[in-house]
């Protein structure tokens, strides 16, 4: 398996990726969430605040993640910097499907689900439209990219 940052593949080294997310956050903290999420534009994507509970703990986890619109549902992509694994918060939502995010225009609360099928693969075509390498980096995993829906809920 190559490693993340193979040369050829456009996927910044782990530590990169790693540091990228902290600063992010950071920042989110320090300006009390009003710098670092953004509303996605009609070629690219946004960045929300993903709050799910901790599949052990049961204690609110949150991470800000990328994602893209399809009518009122939210789509993101499993990918774990497009290391090896599952990220926590996809561990976390498939035990507590049920999460809040936070967008540049205020909260909902979101039900979450895995595309599968006909959905995932209009999905994973939008996302490849906004980054034409999204296959090869996908490809850098073992295990296939989850698309992640999250759904509004009342």
């Amino acid at each position: 398996m190559p490693d993340a940052g193979a040369k050829g593949a456009g996927v910044p080294p782990r530590w990169f990726i790693r540091t990228a997310w902290v600063v992010h956050r950071a920042l989110y903290r320090v300006t009390f969430g009003k710098v670092g999420l953004w509303r996605p534009k009609p070629d690219g994507w946004g960045t929300l605040r993903l709050t799910v509970p901790g599949r052990r703990s049961g204690k609110p986890r949150s991470v800000i993640l990328g994602y893209v619109e399809d009518g009122p549902n939210l789509v993101t992509l499993a990918m774990n910097g497009w290391g090896e694994g599952e990220p926590a918060w996809w561990l976390n939502l498939l035990s507590h499907p049920e999460a809040t995010v936070a967008l540049k225009d205020g909260t909902r609360p979101v039900y979450a689900h895995a595309a599968v099928d006909e959905e995932r693969r209009r999905l994973w075509s939008r996302w490849r439209a906004i980054d034409p390498h999204l296959d090869a980096h996908a490809a850098l995993r073992s295990t296939e990219t989850a698309v992640v829906v999250l759904e509004p809920r009342d």
